[in-house]
């Protein structure tokens, strides 16, 4: 399989949103394989470690024949390139992530010209979903549902009611 077909859809998923599920869905329709690399990332606290984002992941994309979930706790562009892949998947919600996003892709490209960024927009269902969101909602006993996959709200109420 040729690098230019593979792509790797990376973030910290604490949790996995039904938006993240839509950005990978859909780039699984373009690239031969999506692999989605999940950063240990312990400096942003995650309410999950590793193990469980990807369990979860792995589950809410099960149905996906062509989508991998590993984590990695390396430099990103390093991890694309010892996969053998040239393409990350980035999500922008709205225009408040585009310059973050923006100097994300210009790092990545001046240390790994030959991997390439491509950012994708969600449904506009999804359009205001992130994961911090989606946890202090839950985190305050709100309804999550719309937002996450069964599994990943029945984690959140175990881990939020171990922590009370």
């Amino acid at each position: 399989m040729s690098s230019n077909r593979i792509a790797v859809y990376p973030g910290t998923f604490d949790p996995i949103t039904n938006g993240h599920t839509d950005l990978v869905s859909r780039a699984a329709r373009v690239f031969e394989k999506i692999v989605i690399a999940i950063a240990e990332n312990p400096q942003k606290k995650p309410l999950f470690s590793l193990e469980e984002r990807i369990q979860l992941a792995e589950h809410e994309v099960s149905g996906l024949g062509n989508v991998e979930v590993v984590g990695f706790s390396n430099l990103l562009v390093e991890f694309v390139q010892q996969i053998g892949a040239s393409v990350i998947i980035r999500g922008l919600r709205a225009v408040s992530d585009f310059e973050y996003e923006f100097q994300l892709a210009s790092m990545n490209r001046h240390i790994a010209p030959d991997v390439e960024t491509l950012f994708l927009t969600p449904d506009e269902d999804y359009s205001f979903i992130s994961s911090s969101l989606v946890k202090e909602v839950a985190r305050l006993h709100g309804d999550v549902s719309e937002f996450v996959c069964p599994e990943v709200q029945a984690a959140m109420q175990k881990r939020f009611s171990e922590l009370e």
